[in-house]
């Protein structure tokens, strides 16, 4: 098999240092790195008070609101000042900086997706009709419905609403929605540019 599944709803927890939240870790490359060493990392995290987001050097983020009533995100330096509060919009930033969380009505829950600069780059992206994907590296989570995903070779793999797949070598998919209110959170991962002297 050149993918791997999981199911959103049976990822385990890991409470955040500063007691605001949980992380349910869904993929991280390479599969064994520490967070200090990672080139790429997926997660969901359960948002549960106000406080702040763990910075992480080198890294770029990308976080979408899946569900609740979203945060506030602000720093005092970068000029961040983003209302995470609309369903399924991603949102990037540098992880670099330090980021002030405020909930804006209750607990949420939000798709987390982090890279190391130096080695690759996310292009995280909602879909809603059927259309093909090209990448390297990826992830693919159904945020709501159904849909039927297939590799060629290979037969489809149905995704159920919070479940996914992710892979670590050059795939082509072809996605297509099997309900109506089917949304697609669709992550390419690739090698970051070389850097130009």
């Amino acid at each position: 098999m050149d993918w791997h599944r999981f199911d959103g709803s049976t990822l385990p927890a890991t409470p955040w240092k500063n007691g605001g939240g949980v992380t349910h870790e869904v993929a991280r490359y390479p599969a064994n790195a520490g967070l200090d060493l990672f080139d790429w990392r997926v997660s969901i995290a359960r948002i549960a008070s106000d406080g702040p987001f763990s910075a992480f050097a080198g890294v770029d983020r990308v976080i979408t609101l899946l569900d609740g009533g979203g945060v506030h995100l602000t720093s005092d330096v970068g000029g961040i000042d983003h209302r995470l509060d609309c369903a399924l919009q991603p949102f990037a930033f540098p992880g670099d900086v330090s980021i002030q969380a405020r909930l804006l009505a209750g607990e949420s829950n939000d798709f987390n997706v982090m890279t190391r600069r130096a080695a690759c780059r996310a292009h995280v992206e909602v879909l809603r009709s059927a259309r093909p994907l090209s990448a390297p590296q990826g992830l693919l989570f159904s945020a709501g419905g159904q849909w039927r995903v297939q590799v060629a070779g290979h037969a489809p793999e149905v995704l159920e609403p919070q479940h996914g797949l992710w892979w670590y070598q050059a795939l082509t998919w072809q996605l297509r929605p099997a309900t109506p209110d089917a949304a697609l959170l669709a992550v390419s991962i690739h090698p970051a540019a070389p850097l130009t002297p």
